[in-house]
């Protein structure tokens, strides 16, 4: 399926600075729309509407808000004249739960691409990547802060587990995967007894070379997917999000977590 209309979550970071330059670089490739939203709650710690707070406090917080606002529309507009897209690409301002918002957005457009957190980002503008991917129903890509999507990659690499999540993730990246023309699959720990020559085939038909990387059971899963790609800088990670329940991988870190927290390339999360 062409790719043709995407979404980018911009909240001011360093995170989403790489994530508008990597879905305008994404947008040459494929001649595809891209549309930039800014989605924050307001700033609102407190009820401004209450009949206590004073007018001039209330004036205050209007203040505060606006002005972090503005901060975030200034960078945005030094972004899009450097990246040449001049009228091109405008941002949305929507209020509202960021994570809700974003996921219901990103519904109407083929792919949504967010910047990785850090911690010194805005609280009201904070996102979080692997529950809209969870929430949304669309592939989320999430770009590290200082990526630069102009660097000479070979490949993507595609993590198979055989499982629901996985393919899903597989249907949601096959048109990168197309246009990078070759793939590594990497398996790792347990997978479905199905075949992987089978996946293998089906990527070939698609005009993709796969080669299979596999490692024991006894590897850990994100700790061995990091290293691998640290060492063979892939384009883009596609990773099926949360096989498991939501609540063990928020309890226990999760290899979904660990690989968001740490990768140095984007990751294309699917659940």
């Amino acid at each position: 399926m062409p790719m043709m209309n995407l979404l980018v979550a911009f909240n001011g970071s360093d995170g989403a600075v790489a994530a508008l330059r990597y879905a305008a670089a994404l947008a040459r490739r494929f001649d595809a729309h891209v549309t930039a939203m800014l989605a924050h709650t307001g700033h609102e710690v407190i009820d401004r509407r209450s009949r206590w707070i004073p007018q001039e406090a209330r004036s205050l917080l209007e203040a505060a808000n606006a002005d972090i606002i503005q901060e975030i529309a200034d960078r945005f507009e030094a972004e899009r004249a450097a990246l040449g897209l001049a009228n091109a690409l405008q941002l949305k301002e929507v209020t509202g739960r960021v994570d809700n918002v974003l996921s219901q957005a990103a519904r109407h457009y083929d792919m949504l691409i967010v910047g990785s957190r850090a911690d010194t980002d805005d609280e009201h503008v904070t996102l979080h990547p692997d529950r809209i991917a969870l929430m949304s129903g669309r592939p989320v890509v999430v770009v590290p802060a200082g990526y630069d999507a102009g660097a000479d990659h070979s490949h993507a690499a595609l993590v198979w587990d055989g499982g629901r999540a996985a393919a899903r993730a597989l249907s949601d990246s096959l048109r990168l995967l197309e246009d990078e023309g070759r793939v590594s699959v990497l398996t790792v720990g347990p997978r479905s007894d199905w075949p992987v020559d089978d996946l293998l085939t089906h990527l070939d038909r698609h005009g993709v070379a796969a080669v299979h990387e596999d490692w024991p059971d006894t590897h850990p899963v994100a700790e061995t997917l990091l290293t691998w790609c640290g060492k063979h800088d892939p384009s883009l990670l596609v990773l099926g999000a949360y096989e498991h329940s939501k609540f063990r991988e928020d309890f226990f870190g999760g290899v979904t977590s660990d690989i968001l927290t740490h990768s140095k390339i984007p990751v294309l999360l699917s659940h």
